[in-house]
């Protein structure tokens, strides 16, 4: 838990992905259109990715990718993200966060 929290708080966005899942492709390309370039840990690549994605299901992300950080807190899985997307509120999120100046 104290490994996630520290990776999250290290970037205006973090994400939690695995490099085989489409939704967290998809949530990583909807961030970089946006002109964000977030930190990204795919945890099936990572030794301790195990462990991580047991701390994301703690805090309450089901499923555990993607997990979107922004500004050091946990926004949410991919249908938050499109759902602020689409209410347009995404935006001031990561304007807030600093994570893009527009």
């Amino acid at each position: 838990m104290d490994r996630v929290a520290k990776l999250a708080s290290q970037k205006a966005v973090v994400i939690f992905s695995k490099s085989s899942c489409c939704m967290c492709h998809a949530i990583k390309r909807l961030f970089y259109e946006q002109g964000v370039s977030p930190a990204i840990y795919e945890l099936d690549e990572d030794a301790r990715g195990k462990e991580m994605e047991w701390a994301l299901v703690r805090l309450g992300c089901n499923p555990p990718v993607p997990a979107v950080f922004i500004g050091g807190k946990f926004v949410g899985s991919a249908n938050t993200i499109m759902t602020l997307q689409l209410n347009g509120s995404l935006k001031n999120l990561l304007k807030n966060a600093g994570a893009i100046w527009l």
